[in-house]
């Protein structure tokens, strides 16, 4: 096992130089990494390849491994993005001054240290990189196995420009693919100040219970999609397929749809376009008689217990059938993680009610769960979706990688 002690030391002091680096430099050095992940996108593709050997591409991971040309002009677009966005650092979010003459501020400020664990997204050190530079942060990346080659040589990139510029090369740090090396960030409070995990459920869980730093949830997502007695099918149709197709291995994509009974007679229509992508349809009794016949029979299968509350991450999604509004609230709270809820409705009540009463990060009506995302929701690149409520929900991006301390100026007072 290695010590990762040094490591962390080192990450702690690189973050304390952050602090007062000019924001010129950090657009720099953002922009010379956006060219140079485009200029090395053969060495990164060939990194990447070796792991992909190592995976079949029937796992629901290959996708999220997976980088491409245009998955890499993606991410130096986001990166690019980034640098365009206002500093959130040393903002004032509030100042008075008392009778006694102080004057007192609430001024956000980094975190400092960010340790991030996560599964097979390489895209993901990047983007978290990105992120904690432009907020004044470093960062502890603990990536997976499954993609060690890929995240060695983009830290390798990385570093080499930050050293070719006179950054300290500390505030980013790899840690090796080994368990015990989780365990070790989990648990150094001396110099880790957040951590944040991306993956699946047991990841989540995992980090949760076992780390001693606070933690930020992010990542899974049961994502469901109600077809209200008031939907349009014209809209319904696309937005469903889209859903659930556009890119199965993400959190934001759909895992359930919830239908009207009386809507039943459109069924097909609206999961018609599903099975030109061979998306299996998990259905409970009223739906699976509305598309026997309707359906590919290969692609139909009853549901079960297990088709509910299921994140499917791959080309498979459950229909449920509800006789009213309220039993469709109910089943999404029942089985949803408050990651991304979808209502299709023309009945603006129902919507309302929808966006009032729904437990989620992010609520859509009449749109698809895939914009749940942070360069979509305009906020350059993501570290992840947050599912809980304390800090940060949502797609976490710059803000949300900041907290505050309070500056209090004084001339002699004395309490």
């Amino acid at each position: 096992m290695m010590d990762c002690t040094p490591l962390f030391r080192n990450a702690k002091k690189a973050s304390r130089a952050l602090n007062v680096l000019d924001k010129d430099i950090i657009s720099k050095i953002l922009l010379l990494v956006a060219e140079t992940a485009v200029e090395n996108t053969r060495y990164i593709l060939a990194e990447n390849q070796k792991d992909l050997a190592l995976m079949e591409e029937s796992d629901p991971g290959y996708d999220r491994l997976v980088l491409t040309a245009g998955r890499i002009e993606g991410i130096a677009s986001d990166i690019r993005n980034v640098v365009k966005l206002p500093s959130p650092l040393g903002h004032i979010l509030m100042k008075n001054t008392r009778e006694n003459g102080l004057i007192i501020s609430k001024i956000s400020v980094p975190f400092g240290v960010v340790g991030v664990i996560y599964e097979a997204r390489p895209n993901v050190t990047f983007d978290v990189f990105s992120l904690c530079l432009k907020s004044g942060n470093a960062c502890i990346l603990k990536g997976g196995s499954d993609a060690i080659n890929s995240n060695t040589a983009i830290v390798k990139l990385i570093r080499e420009v930050l050293w070719e510029n006179g950054i300290d090369q500390d505030i980013l740090t790899l840690l090796p693919a080994g368990h015990d090396e989780t365990t070790q960030l989990l648990n150094a409070r001396k110099y880790v100040d957040l951590i944040i995990p991306r993956g699946g459920r047991d990841l989540i869980d995992y980090v949760r219970e076992n780390a001693s730093i606070p933690v930020i949830e992010t990542g899974a997502g049961i994502c469901h999609t109600y077809f209200d007695e008031f939907g349009d099918k014209e809209k319904g149709r696309p937005i469903i397929n889209n859903a659930k197709t556009r890119r199965v291995s993400v959190c934001n994509a759909l895992d359930c749809l919830i239908i009207h009974e009386k809507r039943l007679k459109d069924l097909d229509f609206l999961v018609g376009l599903c099975s030109d992508s061979g998306v299996v349809i998990y259905a409970d009794e009223k739906a699976y008689e509305a598309l026997r016949g309707k359906y590919p029979p290969e692609l139909l299968q009853k549901a079960t217990g297990e088709s509910f509350g299921t994140e499917f991450l791959s080309y498979k999604m459950a229909i449920k059938t509800v006789k009213s509004f309220e039993e469709a609230v109910d089943h999404i709270s029942e089985f949803g993680s408050k990651h991304s809820e979808a209502i299709i409705s023309e009945n603006k009540n129902n919507v309302q009610l929808f966006y009032n009463i729904v437990d989620a990060s992010s609520i859509y009506s009449n749109a698809s769960t895939a914009f749940t995302d942070g360069s979509e929701f305009g906020l350059g690149a993501e570290i992840g979706i947050s599912t809980q409520k304390l800090h940060a929900r949502g797609p976490m991006a710059l803000e949300a990688l900041t907290t505050y301390k309070w500056i209090i100026k004084g001339n002699g007072q004395i309490r």
